[in-house]
């Protein structure tokens, strides 16, 4: 028996529970309008967003969160396998005729995506980091769709140049972003980031994403304080480095309560990439130029799958995005390797010096 589509099964909730009211952001030159029956959930999320709220304008994208209990729509989802080196499986997903059901297993939260059916519903207010990320990925999609590709990476800007920065899992490169952003830096992405060609140059572009910092980063940033309480503060300075590196406790790092308003520079040139492969072995640290297409065992520290909140169509279905692709994309961009031991004030310095020249 059919199961229908994406939108008809959508509609009898989004009927349900009408909108009280709608957010409005400007992530560079894309508006978002989020729409929701929750007005605690869209003043949460107006929150997160204070540096992108935006007053008119008609909407690129538009996105429905819908706040009520887990929905269980008796489908047959597939389970989406770990990425390579992870064991937990996090989500399932149904491919339809229109588009694409994505629930996560954890929260029970359901996403719908279908042209212009773009909706999350479940336990939103429990899970607004889950929203958050919907609505990134609906501004990621129009830009990969818009010809960039996508960067596992973060990244600052000074003067209006870019520099993007890419590591091995848990190498550190939001907490490098963050001791750059201590001296006088803009901040442009946390996670994510979409190049593409310009001008003969490259333009970098970043989300809307706060950095999640573990306590270990927070307690060697003074300018991070506010992330964490004080009585939770006092019990992490009392646990030895090794064992505050390692946990997994992460805190949003919210850029204007830390470093000021006006932060935010989501769109610049980039002058280069940062590829942190280094290792806490109390090594010199080490940083040379190097070329991709000789050192293609660098590449998984920043290509990145667009996984399943991408709506594929007909254009990027048949669009290069290999190796090759990226290759060709930074052929005329540096691209610097930081290997030997762990040191995030000389990997800083290097790259604030390496703006202020470019």
């Amino acid at each position: 028996m059919s199961t229908g589509s994406v939108h008809a099964l959508a509609l009898p909730y989004l009927e349900q529970h009408p909108p009280v009211g709608r957010l409005r952001l400007l992530f560079g030159d894309v508006r978002i309008d989020v729409h929701s029956n929750s007005g605690e959930l869209l003043e949460k999320l107006g929150g997160y967003f204070q540096s992108f709220l935006a007053s008119g304008g008609e909407p690129d994208i538009e996105v429905t969160a819908i706040q009520r209990p887990v929905l269980d729509l008796g489908l047959d989802y597939t389970v989406k396998q770990p990425e390579p080196g992870k064991t937990k499986i996090k989500e399932e997903y149904l491919d339809l005729d229109d588009g694409r059901i994505i629930r996560k297993r954890l929260t029970g939260m359901v996403f719908f995506l279908a042209g212009d059916t773009q909706a999350a519903m479940g336990p939103c207010i429990e899970n607004d980091n889950q929203v958050i990320n919907f609505i990134n990925n609906r501004f990621i999609e129009r830009l990969i769709k818009r010809g960039s590709l996508l960067f596992h990476a973060s990244g600052v800007a000074l003067r209006g140049k870019g520099l993007n920065m890419a590591g091995f899992a848990g190498m550190g490169k939001s907490t490098l972003a963050l001791n750059i952003m201590c001296q006088g830096t803009d901040f442009v992405s946390n996670d994510r980031v979409m190049v593409e060609p310009s001008d003969g140059g490259l333009m970098m572009h970043g989300v809307p994403k706060m950095p999640r910092v573990n306590p270990g980063t927070v307690l060697h940033n003074e300018s991070l304080r506010p992330v964490i309480p004080e009585a939770e503060r006092e019990r992490f300075e009392q646990l030895p480095p090794e064992q505050l590196w390692d946990l997994e406790h992460k805190y949003d790092a919210l850029i204007e309560e830390c470093f000021g308003e006006d932060k935010f520079t989501l769109s610049c040139p980039m002058r280069a990439l940062v590829l942190l492969n280094w290792q806490r072995d109390g090594s010199t640290l080490r940083i040379k130029e190097v070329d991709l297409s000789e050192r293609r065992d660098l590449m998984p520290a920043f290509m990145k799958e667009l996984g399943l909140f991408f709506e594929w169509d007909e254009r990027t279905r048949h669009r290069d995005m290999s190796d090759n692709a990226y290759i060709q994309l930074l052929r005329d961009c540096p691209v610097f390797e930081l290997s030997g031991g762990v040191d995030f004030d000389k990997a800083a310095d290097f790259c604030v010096d390496f703006l202020k020249k470019a």
